[in-house]
Formats: C-alpha cells, sequence, structure tokens
C-alpha cells in the first residue's frame, strides 16, 4: 500500500490525451457525468473503484465495469431532501403558473386585477401519483400527505409497506388506476434499458386532461415528442421538467414556447450544501474502495 495518495485532475474532453495518461497509472476515478464504458476503460487498466457524483448512474456502462471487477458507488442518500424540495417547488410553480405570471409582472404587462384565465389550480388536496417510489419519492410523499394533505399513490416494481406506514401513501399496482385517477403525476424513475421510453402516448391519453405531468427522473424515460404532442392536443393540463432527452435542451425546442410547461435546467439537487455533501460522499466511497473496504452506496461490482 502507497504511503501517500495524489489526486489527478484533467477534463476528459478538453484534456483528453492528459486524461487517458492520468488513467493508466489512477487506481480510482471520482467524478460525475463522465460517460464510461468500454472504450474509456481500455486507457484505465489499474482502476479499482469508480466513484460516480450522482444518484443516477446512466452515465456508467455496468456490464463493462463489472465485467472488468471493477467496484462502481453512487451518492444516493445525501441529496434526498434537497431533490425532493425541488420536486414539490416543481409542482408547486407548474400547478401556480408562477414563472409564466412572474414574466408578466417582470414585463409590465401587470396593468389589472388578475382575471380568470391566469388562474392556476389547487396542490393541496389533491391527488399526486409518483412512479419510482425510490428514497426521493418517499420525502416527496411525505411532504404531500403530511404537508398539503394530499392523496398520494405510487406504483413502483416492488411494494415498499414501511414507506406507505411513514408517508400515508398507497400502492397502485395497476400503473393506469395511477394513471387514470392522480392530478399531478410524478416520474421518479432511473433510466434503465427497461424505463428507457416508458412514458408516451399511451401513458399520456390514459391520464386525466385536468392533470399536471412532472419528471424529476431522466429525460429519455419519456418519448419527449409525445409529450410535447399530448401538450398541444390538450391531453393533459401542463409538465414541470427537470431532465430532458437531450441536455442542454435545444433553444428551439417546442417545450419552451409553451406557458404550461416549467422547464429547469437539470438542477434538482443544485445547493451549495447538498452538491458539497456529494462530492465528500463520493471521496469517501473512493477511498474506501482503494483501501479495500466496502464502500456504502456499491451500484454493482466488484
Amino acid at each position: 500500500m502507497k504511503e501517500h495518495s495524489e489526486v489527478w485532475i484533467a477534463r476528459p474532453k478538453k484534456q483528453q490525451e492528459t486524461f487517458y495518461r492520468y488513467l493508466k497509472e489512477a487506481d480510482a476515478l471520482y467524478g460525475a457525468g463522465l460517460k464510461v464504458d468500454e472504450e474509456l476503460l481500455s486507457h484505465a487498466p489499474n482502476i479499482k473503484v469508480i466513484s460516480n457524483v450522482s444518484v443516477g448512474y446512466d452515465n456508467l456502462d455496468m456490464e463493462a465495469i463489472t465485467k472488468r471487477g471493477i467496484i462502481a458507488t453512487h451518492t444516493p442518500t445525501v441529496l434526498i431532501d434537497t431533490m425532493a424540495d425541488t420536486m414539490f417547488g416543481l409542482m408547486l410553480a407548474t400547478a401556480r403558473r408562477m414563472p409564466e405570471l412572474h414574466r408578466m409582472v417582470k414585463e409590465g404587462q401587470w396593468k389589472k386585477p388578475m382575471t380568470s384565465e391566469f388562474f392556476g389550480t389547487n396542490v393541496h388536496h389533491k391527488k399526486l401519483g409518483i412512479i419510482g417510489m425510490g428514497r426521493i419519492g418517499e420525502e416527496v410523499a411525505r411532504r404531500a400527505s403530511v404537508g398539503f394533505h394530499m392523496d398520494v399513490t405510487y406504483h413502483n416494481r416492488t411494494r415498499k409497506p414501511e414507506a406507505e406506514a411513514q408517508t400515508g401513501a398507497s400502492f397502485a399496482e395497476d400503473i393506469d388506476e395511477l394513471l387514470e385517477t392522480s392530478d399531478f403525476i410524478m416520474l421518479m424513475t432511473p433510466l434503465t434499458d427497461a424505463t428507457h421510453h416508458m412514458i408516451g402516448a399511451e401513458t399520456f391519453r390514459k391520464m386525466k386532461q385536468s392533470a399536471i405531468f412532472l419528471n424529476g427522473g431522466r429525460g429519455a424515460v419519456v418519448v419527449e415528442e409525445e409529450l410535447i404532442d399530448a401538450l398541444h392536443q390538450g391531453e393533459i393540463a401542463g409538465a414541470g421538467l427537470d431532465v430532458f432527452e437531450k441536455e442542454p435542451l435545444h433553444p428551439e425546442s417546442p417545450l419552451l414556447s409553451m406557458d404550461n410547461v416549467v422547464t429547469l435546467p437539470h438542477i434538482g439537487t443544485a445547493t451549495h450544501e447538498t452538491r458539497h455533501a456529494m462530492y465528500v460522499d463520493a471521496a469517501k466511497q473512493c477511498i474506501d474502495g482503494v483501501l479495500g473496504k466496502r464502500p456504502e452506496h456499491v451500484i454493482q461490482g466488484g
């Protein structure tokens, strides 16, 4: 074991040659958003652990990583409350049309009392359906049921009785029931082969015309063009989105011209406190992996 360690920093795209040179000797790889695949790993013969500063890990080719006996970790716990805050804020902002009305005031268009065409919809005492009841979904459910007296249902691969007891949420084994009865539908699933484009035209047709769709999982879980069509055709009332199929969102995307759509630049965990905690957490797991200890949040591998 080395008596000391070194940290080498290089930007994979702007300093690719330097980055690959470092990888040849590196014991660990630490960072956010880097695509780790066969090509990258071919330059990293000594890597023991990959520490991903994120809850999601669709940037990691887990088959290639596992095949090499590499441990991969992520940071699923320190960001839970912040992400839940963002999603609840996104729901409120979309329902009450806050960004649209904010622009009206800033642009000097508020010249008389607001009439009904500018009214939003209540959030309290409404029905929230959560697709993907992970840790973040549980925190959203708690905020919704306790703080806003919402009726919360969730659809998940497995039922979570303990979460139901703690949050007051009920399990919807049939996703169609959730889609057809919810006033707000929040997507919180990770992106996997199984979830890619799982939400599309057929899904939106099953929702209420008054429903608001919210996505804080991954953009590619949704067929974005079919979401746009559903909004254009009035099949749903609006959408609040923190993630998109391609990021950054193209400036000519129809989503940007829709007043009933609130768009955020993938900032679910973006507070100073939480991002710092995520990097600290990832660094600890990285060190544990290099030293032969089992990191706390192993995705899969070694």
